[in-house]
């Protein structure tokens, strides 16, 4: 059975002048539910967590809530108050009895975020009031919840503590929100604000792309039926999410061999270099590597005497093409390990190497080379002009505008009268027409829109350098990126092939199996696995059986690959089937047993090796 609405609006009209903003506006909210409101930047969403909260009086229709209503609302843009983080937040629950008996409630909330109650709002980083902000939101515990844009500014263990929270929450639930996999797991209705109307889809967002294709495809239908004339506004309407479902089929089709095409590669790279030893600090770099980590340690102490470690003994290399996800929470060394890959900080210790002509472009969440009163014209062009070079070809800067979402006539108009979505678009726009050979994304993914993410992921996608991209969002890091670094804290670097969803399943395998997940320098290349304390090794030692096994595995991962490569080869003729089809079966089959040997014969070879070395 159904509960009665929390709040519902009937037929209701909302006008900015003259023009009406919404017609026809009917939903309601009902207790427990978890809605995810999406639509394009401009759409109306704030315009309807206004008329949800009663902040936005209607011009038309009714709006009616349930008596004793109570409505939280975290909002993107937080002012930091001269007071304490406790006091900041205890003041949602002043005015009610015992007001300070549920002050537990504050240090509840404040914990898992790991926030200190006892710090002033002005000395918080912006991570930080976002924080703060959430749970002066939830610790009041309304009816309905509204949340814009939670996760920005928020590292993955605080969003994955989130969702649980969310998950859990009693109340109805509406969020803002760019980022995919934390809107799949937190709803089960869809508000969707489509060129004024607002959609409502009884599913989570998980199926908004499949439904909101078969929505537009209804509707193209009709209106090619109607009229003709109508073809260009169907076109319009679908162009933002059909055709995103294509793209990242696309996307994740590319995403998939570029990740069978890296295991290889390591794979040949580990044999390659199994016998050689690591080269000192002072030695070149080889062809393929633009940058590498040897030995590196770095720490900071702060004004009380507390030192925090960020790299310890850190070896790493970086080849040409890598494209590397970094992830961690605040303060575990993300933004200290890029100013020492960029040179903009130097290590307490080891030898941090770039190739030469290297040259770095880096997208800063922090906006930092954003000049208020700069338009956007000079922003784009700061040398005067009305044409940019863009990846080579010259733009004329209003068509450029055009690509990032930016209507021309506002070409003029100062940076500081931008939104924060706006200005992350005009900093993509700015990087991204001359990215050079090492492209570096610090959080570029708050406060985008999924249209500009799409694109985002479109231009990365076909982006041929070497890639960095720092981010929290768990769906534009699988999109993106093939490979995984996980800043822990303390010193600690975890990582493995593949995007967060790779990283995720590993560390699950490690955990169910007790055991940690950790890097392991090979040649200055990365592998992976969960770390094995085998007896041999506590005893300091191999014994003789892992000894022979190491001698002849390289002998038997030779024959193997000859052995795929042949079969391969065979498989390839197009007559094969015809002229034999009881050889096809059988190569076949053998094809894929042997492809799995290959496999584990590499994961064994690298796993004696390793216990070889620790032995030493």
């Amino acid at each position: 059975m159904v509960s009665a609405p929390l709040l519902s609006v009937r037929d209701a009209t909302v006008s900015f002048g003259a023009e009406p903003f919404f017609t026809g506006l009917t939903f309601s909210i009902h207790e427990g539910d978890k809605i995810c409101l999406v639509g394009r930047n401009g759409a109306g969403k704030t315009t309807l967590m206004n008329v949800i909260t009663g902040a936005r009086e209607l011009d038309d229709g009714e709006r009616v809530e349930a008596p004793g209503l109570k409505i939280g609302y975290l909002r993107q843009e937080i002012v930091p108050a001269d007071r304490t983080v406790f006091d900041f937040v205890f003041e949602q629950l002043k005015g009610k009895e015992e007001a300070h008996s549920l002050a537990y409630k504050v240090e509840l909330v404040l914990q898992p975020l790991q926030v200190d109650h006892e710090k002033k709002m002005t000395e918080l980083s912006g991570g930080q009031l976002r924080r703060v902000a959430l749970a002066r939101a939830l610790v009041e515990d309304p009816d309905i919840l509204l949340l814009d844009e939670p996760t920005n500014h928020l590292d993955l263990e605080v969003i994955e503590w989130l969702e649980n929270y969310l998950n859990g929450w009693r109340g109805a639930l509406l969020v803002v929100s760019h980022d995919r996999a934390f809107l799949s797991n937190v709803s089960d209705r869809i508000f969707w604000l489509d060129r004024g109307r607002l959609k409502i889809a009884p599913k989570g967002f998980r199926y908004f792309d499949e439904w909101s294709s078969m929505i537009l495809d209804q509707e193209a239908r009709e209106l090619h039926n109607r009229k003709k004339v109508f073809e260009q506004e169907a076109e319009w309407a679908s162009r933002g999410v059909k055709a995103r479902v294509k793209r990242n089929q696309r996307r994740l089709a590319w995403v998939r061999e570029e990740r069978e095409r890296l295991r290889a590669d390591e794979a040949a790279f580990r044999r390659a270099t199994a016998k050689i030893e690591v080269d000192s600090p002072d030695a070149g770099l080889s062809s393929q590597a633009v940058a590498e980590f040897y030995n590196v340690s770095k720490s900071f102490t702060d004004e009380n005497g507390k030192e925090t470690i960020i790299l310890r003994d850190f070896c790493y290399r970086i080849r040409r093409g890598d494209r590397v996800g970094i992830l961690g929470r605040n303060g575990s060394g993300k933004t200290s390990f890029l100013r020492l890959l960029i040179g903009e900080l130097l290590p307490d210790k080891g030898k941090v190497k770039r190739a030469k002509n290297l040259e770095f472009s880096y997208f800063d969440q922090k906006r930092k080379d954003l000049v208020p009163e700069h338009s956007l014209w000079k922003t784009l062009c700061p040398h005067g002009g009305d044409y940019l070079d863009v990846r080579g070809k010259p733009r004329h800067v209003c068509g450029y505008l055009k690509d990032f979402m930016f209507d021309p006539t506002t070409a003029s108009q100062p940076v500081a009268t931008l939104s924060g979505g706006q200005k992350n678009r005009l900093m993509l726009a700015r990087v991204l027409a001359d990215p050079g050979s090492f492209l570096i994304l610090d959080e570029p993914t708050n406060d985008l829109d999924m249209d500009t993410l799409d694109m985002l992921e479109e231009i990365l996608v076909n982006f041929d350098g070497t890639l960095f991209v720092v981010s929290h969002d768990r769906d534009f890091l699988d999109q993106t990126v093939t490979k995984i670094l996980a800043f822990e804290g303390g010193g600690k670097v975890d990582g493995c092939i593949g995007g967060y969803s790779d990283f995720l399943a590993l560390k699950g395998r490690a955990l169910n199996e007790g055991q940690p997940t950790v890097i392991r320098k090979v040649g200055g290349a990365v592998a992976e696995r969960p770390e094995k304390l085998s007896e041999n090794r506590k005893a300091g030692r191999l014994s003789y059986k892992l000894q022979f096994e190491l001698e002849r595995l390289p002998d038997e991962i030779e024959a193997l690959e000859i052995e795929v490569a042949n079969l391969e080869s065979s498989l390839a003729d197009p007559d094969l089937y015809a002229r034999d089809p009881a050889a096809f079966g059988v190569m076949s089959n053998r094809f894929e047993v042997a492809k799995r040997e290959l496999e584990a014969a590499e994961s064994r070879w690298l796993e004696l090796e390793e216990l070889k070395d620790a032995a030493c």
